[in-house]
């Protein structure tokens, strides 16, 4: 260990190594497990045991490394010639579900309604808790619970949710309409705080952190600081080319034609077909340091940077630089979802402080009302999920944990067939149930490994769906002092290895309250998002995944340690002393791929989308997942659920 290491504190352990990767079935699970009644389905199901808790695991969370090895096995073509016989359980279900994410939680709420609370259901999830993308990291280190989310943050949508969508919010009893009274927005600005923007020397020369002159809504600026005080300060400080700054504060304020002589239509065709990195050196004569600043702003979005996201997009999401260009407010052709706002679709949010867990969590209890204790959507925060009763012997719907599916056919030919037989991994030995229905609501990248039976172009269609990478991070520090001396409460860091460091959103509902004092521990959220610029975006995907499982915890967390010392120890802060636990919630199968106008073609010119051809139903099997319509939102993965259990029982 070198003596840099040592200063950042990786000799002192914090709560991350008690689990190996965060694999969650310890020894002593197992064992307690194995000593539980014979009565149970799975008398040797860690699930069963006293201190299976998943959401408390630390290290390295979300798709952790056991999460991989089957499906890598299946998808090298060498998992069959090992694997054996399968068992029969004799199971029988009306309906099994392969994914427990929210969208196939939400196909297993659906069908229940249609079929009524009787119907049989069988949820198989390869993780070791429900919920997919929408992971809750619970810490009590400290001595308090503090709660983060490890993927999907919020019920939002630049889109207005429909009506089936906004239905399901409102009947699991969330009131979307109350965010202004849980969310304390002027919390951090009546401390002083304003977002912020950290330099690295390695990509600007320096590092500083300099107040940002333009923040977003999330992240209100202290309230004394004025406009003009910001860009002085940001002028003052920021270790980047005096020409940047002029053409970033012109950007920001100068109302320009950038593509004069051109109709509307025009311009944004254009745009659609360029870069905004290539926008703003280009037609907008920006300087390079510009591009740097700009490039990691929609990796929260797209999981890309700016060389590969349109300028027509870059417009749509409000980027500066185009306020006189007089182009009409109407999308055009190839925008992106996501850089199509509507008035409606900004105010639908409410941001759980475990994030959409508990949508997740809300949809479990309605399903098994013993596994998460509770009545409505204020107590779920604070609700322990009673994980050994998600797969009882005898109720209508069981969740099964720790299970990978491996292959899914029909039991004779797909016209004709009367059930689906599905095979599954679960602690090494491979089980086999059957059911009349199944619905496949997992990565469709997986389901042509396990759906052998599916025709070829369909097969082609749901390979397409290149999932975008990227990293939640969660770190409980004992007290955020540092982050008030130096009047920081977010801060973006475009060239570091996270680009995005936020103190959690103050967010209180039911019995859980966040912190409010700087001398309190609290949560510190941080985003990485590994890209390959220069390279088109599916290839960009692929890189940051092979990325993300080449880096190890260790680097992680050495990383972690060396970007926030390098950011606050200014204020004082010391990772050392401060860091209580970390938590790296690794998504390389991150958000469903969203199409883009400079790399898809049919995107842009209009044509068949892949996704449609990719959710068609297949004898007894339909398909969900948020790839299902190529929209990373958590009202995209509850439509394509109901459009799944709709194509089940219109063919049945």
């Amino acid at each position: 260990m070198t003596p840099y290491d040592r200063e950042l504190g990786m000799h002192r352990r914090v709560t991350r190594r008690d689990f190996l990767n965060g694999f969650a079935v310890s020894a002593a699970a197992l064992a307690s497990a194995s000593r539980l009644p014979a009565s149970e389905a799975d008398p040797a199901a860690p699930e069963l045991a006293p201190d299976y808790y998943p959401p408390m695991l630390t290290g390295m969370r979300g798709d952790h490394d056991e999460i991989y090895k089957v499906p890598h096995s299946l998808r090298d073509n060498d998992f069959w010639q090992t694997a054996g016989a399968p068992a029969a359980t004799g199971e029988d279900y009306e309906l099994a579900i392969v994914g427990g994410g929210i969208s196939g939680l939400a196909a297993a709420r659906f069908y229940r309604k249609a079929a009524g609370p009787a119907a049989r259901i069988l949820i198989l999830e390869n993780h070791d808790d429900f919920g997919g993308h929408a992971k809750r990291n619970e810490f009590r280190q400290t001595g308090r619970m503090l709660l983060g989310y490890g993927g999907t943050f919020a019920i939002e949508s630049p889109q207005p949710y429909s009506a089936v969508a906004k239905q399901v919010i409102a009947e699991l009893g969330i009131d979307v309409s109350s965010t202004t009274r849980v969310f304390d927005r002027d919390l951090y600005p009546s401390l002083g705080l304003s977002p912020s923007v950290f330099f690295d020397k390695e990509t600007f020369g320096k590092d500083a952190l300099v107040v940002e002159p333009r923040p977003d809504w999330y992240c209100d600026p202290a309230p004394k600081q004025t406009a003009d005080q910001r860009w002085k300060i940001f002028f003052d400080a920021a270790p980047i080319a005096d020409a940047a700054k002029r053409d970033l504060r012109r950007l920001y304020e100068e109302k320009k034609d950038y593509l004069p002589g051109l109709a509307s239509d025009q311009k944004k065709a254009r745009m659609a077909r360029v870069s905004y990195a290539a926008f703003l050196t280009g037609p907008m004569g920006a300087h390079p340091d510009v591009v740097k600043y700009f490039q990691a702003r929609p990796y929260s979005l797209f999981g890309l940077g700016i060389d590969a996201v349109s300028a027509q997009d870059a417009w749509g999401l409000g980027f500066p630089g185009f306020d006189g260009m007089d182009l009409d407010p109407a999308p055009g052709p190839g925008q992106n979802r996501d850089a199509i706002r509507t008035e409606e679709g900004e105010r639908y949010f409410y941001h759980f402080p475990d994030g959409n867990s508990s949508i997740a969590r809300l949809l479990v209890r309605e399903l098994i009302p013993d596994a998460v204790p509770g009545s409505n959507a204020r107590d779920v925060v604070t609700a322990r999920t009673n994980f050994a009763a998600l797969d009882k012997l005898h109720r209508p719907t069981r969740i099964r944990l720790n299970s990978t599916v491996v292959r899914v056919r029909h039991a004779g030919h797909p016209a004709s067939a009367k059930s689906v037989e599905i095979t599954y991994s679960r602690l090494g030995k491979l089980q086999t149930v059957r059911a009349s229905k199944c619905i496949l609501a997992c990565w469709h990248l997986m389901i042509p490994y396990i759906c052998a039976e599916l025709p070829a172009e369909q097969k082609t269609a749901l390979a397409s769906a290149a999932k975008a990478p990227l990293v939640y991070t969660n770190v409980l520090i004992r007290n955020w002092n540092a982050f008030q001396r130096l009047g920081v409460s977010s801060i973006y860091a475009p060239g570091s290895f996270h680009s995005e460091v936020n103190l959690d959103l103050p967010v209180s509902i039911g019995n859980y309250k966040c912190p409010r004092r700087p001398s309190d521990s609290i949560l510190v959220h941080m985003q990485r998002v590994p890209t390959l610029p220069g390279l088109p975006s599916r290839a960009q995907h692929r890189a940051g995944r092979l990325d993300l499982f080449n880096t190890s915890f260790e680097t992680f967390e050495r990383n972690i340690r060396d970007q926030l010392a390098r950011m606050l120890s200014g204020g004082g802060f010391d990772p050392g002393r401060d860091i209580a636990a970390i938590t790296v919630n690794r998504w390389p199968h991150g958000y469903a791929y969203q199409y883009n106008s400079l790399w898809d073609k049919f995107w842009l010119e209009g044509g068949p989308l892949p996704c449609v051809a990719a959710r068609q139903p297949f004898g007894r099997i339909a398909i969900a997942n948020s790839d299902a319509g190529a929209y990373a939102y958590t009202d995209g993965a509850i439509d394509q659920a109901h459009r799944a259990v709709q194509d089940l029982l219109t063919r049945s």
